[in-house]
């Protein structure tokens, strides 16, 4: 059980698949997207910037299966937005010989990469969970922080392991007893499993157990939800994307760099009708 605690342990801060990282709209800037996401949204589109360059969104679900339509249209992504520069999200594992090993192991964000390294593109990663958090620390106080951070965390395991709600909450009893390392400033607050069944219950009275809180939950949507909690916590999440994202992916895009983002596709924002590529 050490090593189920380890796994999801890798799962938050550090070394998290992190937020899927949206484009925000810049004070006077007629040329940004609505952070807003809706579910209809393509599997990718292109923003053309003010400088001479371009935005191209490809919204991405979690999968590790090479027969999937969503990596052909990944491939096709780059061939028509022949990009300069490409970002994608969680931390670099390395790459393999292949395009179905890399896949296998490493998914959309190490297939990302892989074609950067065919199309001799750099590729950075975008999202920077750290920093992320310390913006959070300063929005919400600790025990929200710490309930936000970890059914958002446990959302994104169960996704990707299939892990069943009984090794989910052994996992996560060996988490918490040890989440100071993970959530620094929330040592006092939810210290057990019963403590976070009562905050979840607290903050969240009609959501289903802790352990089946929804993905659209933690979507950019959800900063409209009718719970006040979810609302004010993505609020935050959002507010810190448009601070620290939207500059970082303008920049490149005004410099005249054509620039492809690998992102969550239950986070892509919305484009207009005349832009969307399916």
């Amino acid at each position: 059980m050490k090593t189920v605690a380890l796994l999801l342990a890798v799962a938050l801060l550090p070394a998290a698949p992190s937020f899927a990282q949206t484009l925000a709209a810049a004070p006077g800037n007629a040329q940004a997207v609505s952070l807003r996401a809706t579910s209809l949204a393509p599997a990718y589109y292109t923003r053309s910037v003010a400088g001479g360059g371009s935005i191209t969104y490809f919204g991405a679900v979690c999968s590790h299966d090479a027969a999937d339509a969503q990596f052909a249209q990944l491939r096709q992504a780059f061939a028509t937005s022949r990009p300069t520069v490409v970002f994608y999200q969680n931390p670099d594992g390395g790459l393999d010989s292949t395009e179905t090993a890399t896949i296998a192991r490493l998914g959309e964000g190490g297939y990302a990469r892989f074609l950067a390294r065919q199309y001799q593109v750099p590729a950075e990663r975008l999202d920077d969970p750290l920093a992320e958090y310390a913006y959070l620390q300063t929005k919400l106080d600790p025990e929200r922080l710490k309930l936000y951070c970890l059914l958002r965390e446990t959302q994104r395991y169960r996704m990707r392991t299939g892990a069943s709600a009984a090794l989910t909450k052994q996992a996560m009893r060996q988490l918490i007893a040890n989440s100071a390392h993970f959530l620094p400033g929330t040592a006092q607050v939810i210290r057990t499993e019963a403590e976070l069944v009562a905050a979840y219950r607290r903050y969240c009275p009609a959501g289903p157990k802790w352990w089946q809180a929804p993905a659209d939950w933690f979507a950019p949507q959800a900063a409209n939800s009718d719970n006040a909690f979810l609302r004010e916590a993505n609020a935050a999440v959002l507010a810190y994307r448009e601070q620290q994202v939207y500059g970082r992916l303008l920049a490149h895009a005004q410099a005249g760099e054509r620039v492809l983002v690998v992102m969550g596709r239950a986070e892509l924002p919305a484009p207009t009708p005349t832009l969307a590529r399916n």
